[in-house]
Parts: structure tokens; C-alpha cells; sequence
């Protein structure tokens, strides 16, 4: 909020000013006023900064747009991205584009099964489930890091810790996903490209930590996503089914995404 003393008439003129930038979305100023229960000839005496509301008319115009009194102080346009990073007016056109354009038909939203070679235990790995969902426009990635994989690490595996969520943003020909758990000061890079396959369902690409780079252990791995669809027995059974397993125990097609047998670079 500004300490500047604004002057009845700033006011009003930032009000109407904001005023008609939130009303461009409607095609008809009457119905509009309609819908606010104000008179037309009195909403035009805020449209043009003549006039302002009382204090309960106020509240109904701020609740109806979802936007609160700072409409009053600042242009509405900072306002709607203020706190915003990719979708801020700083990056939008660069990053925000593809978080705000990430189809369904490029990445469904539903359950995933995904593997991928342990960064833990030599010659094992991983298999484990994420949900992927879509919430005012961005889709986002939730899901529970493996019990077994939190006590190799000698971490809780309590739900709240081994909790991760993420964002995905559209790829020239895949999808990226930036996650994390809840107060990590790490996170993980996912790249997946959808592959051929018989119900068009899988995804390949690799994940990478930001970790320093260290003798043993990686940073980087080939990882498969599996949408798994609607059928509450198949997400059971991959629910069970998560944690570490060995090479012979991946599903075959993991197997073969996986290239188990080729370095990755």
C-alpha cells in the first residue's frame, strides 16, 4: 500500500480508471450495472471518476471482480500479477507463456506411475507416483516420495515430508517439471517428450538434481512417465508397487524407455 496522501480527486480518477480496465471483459456496461445492482447512470459517474461509491457498494463491486481496495492506489493491472513470478510482467513472455499454455491433450492431468534409476543405491530404482492436476490455468505435479527412498536417506517418512508438488511448463516438443518438498532448499528438473506407444500414455525424458556434482552417485537420469487413466485398480497396484526395485523387476517397457543397458548423456 502507498503512504502518499491521495486527493479526493486521485481517488476517484484511479477508481474509474480501474474501474474500466476490470469492465473491458463485458460486452455491455447495462448489463454489468445489472449484474452490480447499481444504476447505469451512476456506475458511468464511476467509469469516469465524477463519483464514488459508498462503502457497502465498494465492497459489492470488489468482491463481484475478486480484487480488493488497493483498487483505489494502484493501477489494477499490477495488481493482478503483484506476487506473480513467471506469470509477472517481468517474465510473462518469457517463461509464462508456456505455464499458462500447457495443453491437456500435451499432458493430461490424472495419475502417473514413473521410474527412473535410483541417485542412491547403485543398480536399482525407482518407481514411484505423481498427480497432475490444473488449477486457475496452471498445471501443477503433487505427489509422495517413496517410503523406502526417505529412509535410505535417513529422513521422516511422514506424509508431510515426503510430500513433493512442482509446476509444468510446455516444451517445444514435451513438458518440463520444476519440484520440490515442502521447505527444500533443492529441487528436481524433469524433461518428458511423449513417445510412441499403444495408448499413447508414456512420456521419456530424464530428471536432474540441483546438487553439486560429487565422485559417486549422479545427477542425472533417464526417467518414464505413465499415465495410468482412470482405473482406480491399476493406481492401486502402482501404489503398491513403488519403491526400489532391481533392473529384472521394471516393467518391460519401462525397461526398454529406460535403456538400462546405455549411458545416459
Amino acid at each position: 500500500m502507498s503512504s502518499v496522501a491521495r486527493s479526493p480527486a486521485e481517488l476517484r480518477s484511479m477508481f474509474g480508471a480501474n474501474l474500466r480496465h476490470l469492465s473491458k471483459q463485458y460486452p455491455s456496461i447495462s448489463e454489468l450495472s445489472r449484474q452490480l445492482g447499481i444504476n447505469r447512470t451512476q456506475f458511468n459517474r464511476y467509469l469516469s471518476g465524477e463519483s464514488f461509491p459508498r462503502p457497502d457498494v465498494l465492497d459489492r463491486i470488489c468482491s463481484f471482480f475478486k480484487v480488493d481496495a488497493r483498487i483505489l492506489l494502484e493501477p489494477v493491472e499490477n495488481l493482478e500479477t503483484k506476487g506473480q513470478i513467471l506469470n509477472g510482467k517481468i517474465l510473462n513472455d518469457f517463461l509464462g507463456q508456456g505455464v499458462s499454455s500447457l495443453s491437456e491433450q500435451s499432458f493430461p492431468s490424472g495419475v502417473y506411475r514413473f521410474s527412473r534409476r535410483s541417485f542412491l543405491k547403485d543398480n536399482q530404482y525407482l518407481i514411484g507416483l505423481a498427480y497432475v492436476f490444473r488449477s486457475e490455468g496452471v498445471t501443477y505435479v503433487k505427489g509422495f516420495e517413496p517410503k523406502a527412498a526417505m529412509q535410505h536417506q535417513g529422513l521422516p517418512a511422514d506424509p508431510r515430508t515426503r510430500e513433493f508438488r512442482g509446476y509444468a511448463t510446455r516444451q517445444d516438443d514435451g513438458v518440463a517439471l520444476i519440484i520440490a518438498r515442502r521447505g527444500a532448499l533443492t529441487c528436481s528438473f524433469n524433461y518428458l517428450a511423449r513417445v510412441a506407444s499403444l495408448e499413447n500414455n508414456f512420456w521419456v525424458g530424464y530428471v536432474g538434481r540441483t546438487v553439486r556434482e560429487v565422485t559417486s552417485g549422479i545427477r542425472a537420469t533417464r526417467m518414464v512417465y505413465e499415465h495410468l487413466g482412470p482405473q482406480f485398480s491399476d493406481i492401486l497396484g502402482a501404489a503398491r508397487g513403488s519403491g526400489f526395485v532391481s533392473e529384472a523387476d521394471l516393467m518391460p517397457f519401462h525397461r526398454r524407455l529406460l535403456q538400462v543397458g546405455d549411458p545416459f548423456r
